[in-house]
């Protein structure tokens, strides 16, 4: 398993924490003139890659070790930014091919700017998998997530990314949104509905901290949801859901029948991974047991790790924490559905 995080955004969402920075793409090429990780770093994205480049030939023997699970996932920020011959050098220098579950996530405004070709060109590269993120089709929550697209934006991507031949496409969305009714997120999730994505994430919006919403809620200028808002629309997203034919395998996420996320699932068991570029985080198992998190910092270009050792504590309450989340459970324990919205303290009171 290996996630390369791509650190940078056109704008930034209003909820949004992840690490990115803003950057624009006028007079950047992409793609050849990085083909041998040679080029120039005169723009922040060619610095980037290059450095990217030399952080996965460092570190070879432990994507070799990770490859019991073979997926490759480039998330971010927003990995659409790229060219599509930049995708294909980031996969290549990961070396670790070929993927079984190739998942990029892009942006509804990038897919209809660039068009069919370059969701080919993806695919060309290896992508088999495309996560959208969507979050709403009500302009007025897009508006005030700071989202880039508008709602018919989000129905034209997702029209390209099938016309262009993607099979198995994931739709991001948002629930609980203070100051907006249900009804937004009802119509949101029935048009979603008509498209038949294979999989659906569907977040509830927290204030994160370090967000601009996280500001906007100190200066008192918005609300969260009510939390029996926020229970009913979780109740909703179940319900229809389930009836639609998509699986709950994990708290957040729905699938079709065997199109469950490889590369998120294998998170949930604690499946060592490596992850690369800025802010990205690492799972290993020593030969002799021991179990490490390893992390890079946050810059664009010259990032460097830190890593400490779990303990059996830390072990044994995320063990609880990650498993509690799925269908699945831990040991057999499992929390009921109905109970799930709910679970981040139930899982608490079993620590």
């Amino acid at each position: 398993m290996v996630y390369v995080h791509v650190p940078f955004c056109g704008s930034f969402c209003v909820y949004c924490a992840f690490y990115s920075e803003i950057v624009g793409t006028p007079g950047y090429a992409g793609g050849d003139v990085v083909a041998s990780c040679q080029a120039s770093t005169g723009h922040p994205i060619l610095s980037y890659i290059k450095d990217l480049c030399r952080e996965a030939a460092g570190r070879r023997d432990e994507i070799a070790a990770s490859s019991a699970v073979p997926t490759l996932y480039i998330g971010g920020g927003t990995p659409s930014l790229l060219s599509a011959a930049d995708i294909k050098l980031i996969a290549d220098a990961v070396g670790g091919g070929p993927w079984s579950e190739f998942t990029v996530e892009v942006n509804p405004e990038d897919i209809v700017s660039k068009g069919e070709a370059y969701v080919r060109e993806l695919l060309e590269a290896g992508v088999n998998r495309i996560s959208m993120g969507v979050q709403s089709l009500d302009d007025g929550v897009l508006r005030w997530m700071c989202r880039r697209h508008n709602a018919e934006t989000a129905r034209n991507a997702y029209s390209i990314l099938r016309n262009a031949g993607v099979g198995n496409i994931s739709i991001d969305i948002i629930s609980g949104i203070g100051g907006f009714p249900d009804e937004c997120l009802e119509k949101t999730v029935s048009e979603i509905l008509t498209w038949q994505p294979e999989h659906i994430s569907a977040y509830q919006l927290g204030v994160d901290e370090g967000s601009a919403l996280e500001e906007i809620v100190d200066a008192g200028r918005w609300q969260e949801a009510p939390e029996e808002q926020c229970r009913s629309q979780y109740e909703f997203l179940c319900k229809t859901l389930g009836e639609a034919g998509y699986r709950h395998y994990e708290i957040s996420n729905w699938a079709l029948p065997g199109k469950e996320s490889v590369h998120n699932s294998s998170y949930w068991k604690r499946v060592p991974y490596v992850g690369l570029g800025p802010g990205a985080h690492s799972f290993r198992i020593l030969p002799d047991g021991t179990q490490l998190r390893s992390w890079n910092s946050r810059q664009t270009s010259g990032w460097s790790a830190e890593s400490e050792i779990l303990s059996p504590e830390e072990i044994r309450e995320e063990t609880l924490m990650l498993g509690l989340r799925t269908a699945e459970g831990v040991g057999g324990r499992k929390i009921p559905e109905s109970d799930w919205f709910v679970a981040d303290s139930i899982i608490a009171s079993l620590l």
